[in-house]
């Protein structure tokens, strides 16, 4: 699978989405935090496609090589119904939440769905690691420890801001945002370190 094909299906899912919401609020009369739930997964995905094509040739020559090995297929093959089922167990559990989930172990439960699939894909990105070469592998290993730093520096940095009064944000709002803050850092050491190593 290349990497213009990956793309285009992220423009997909990402237009799906919307069409989703869009049905949601004309046809079916959902409430606006659903619609906007909907509206928000397929700003995500359109924003991973428009990057992909925005990255330089380069790049997509070394993902398409990535992918064309048995280690990067099966990882494919592996994501996208985990990212498709994400972003559908993601907008029932809020769904459910909205509508009042009164016994607190049950909310928690219904809460914690989404970090199943998100369980699921880091699984799989385990298993690509460990069947892949010696340099890829060092790659994703740097990538992973950059990332692991700069996201923790920045909560810290935060934390330290949010002591001194400087700045008031929701703790809930910053722990959901640890995971994406993550990948994003981790495609941008990635990035680097190929350019670096290639």
């Amino acid at each position: 699978m290349t990497m213009r094909r990956i793309t285009w299906i992220f423009v997909s899912i990402g237009l799906g989405a919307w069409l989703l919401g869009g049905l949601g609020h004309f046809a079916w009369h959902w409430k606006g935090e659903l619609v906007g739930m909907w509206f928000g997964i397929g700003v995500g995905y359109l924003l991973a496609g428009v990057l992909m094509m925005l990255m330089p040739r380069w790049w997509r020559e070394y993902c398409d090589e990535e992918y064309a090995h048995p280690a990067g297929r099966r990882y494919l093959r592996a994501m996208w119904p985990i990212l498709i089922g994400y972003s559908l167990i993601l907008f029932f559990s809020g769904w459910m939440i909205k509508r009042g989930v009164e016994p607190i172990p049950l909310r928690a439960l219904v809460a914690l769905l989404p970090v199943v699939p998100l369980a699921f894909l880091l699984r799989i990105g385990l298993r690509y690691l460990r069947e892949t070469d010696e340099l890829q592998r060092r790659i994703e290993i740097e990538a992973i420890g950059i990332s692991a730093l700069l996201v923790s520096l920045l909560y810290f940095a935060g934390g330290l801001l949010q002591q001194a009064k400087v700045i008031s944000l929701d703790a809930g709002a910053v722990m959901i945002w640890v995971f994406p803050l993550l990948m994003l850092f981790y495609g941008i050491a990635k990035f680097f370190a190929v350019r670096r190593y290639r």
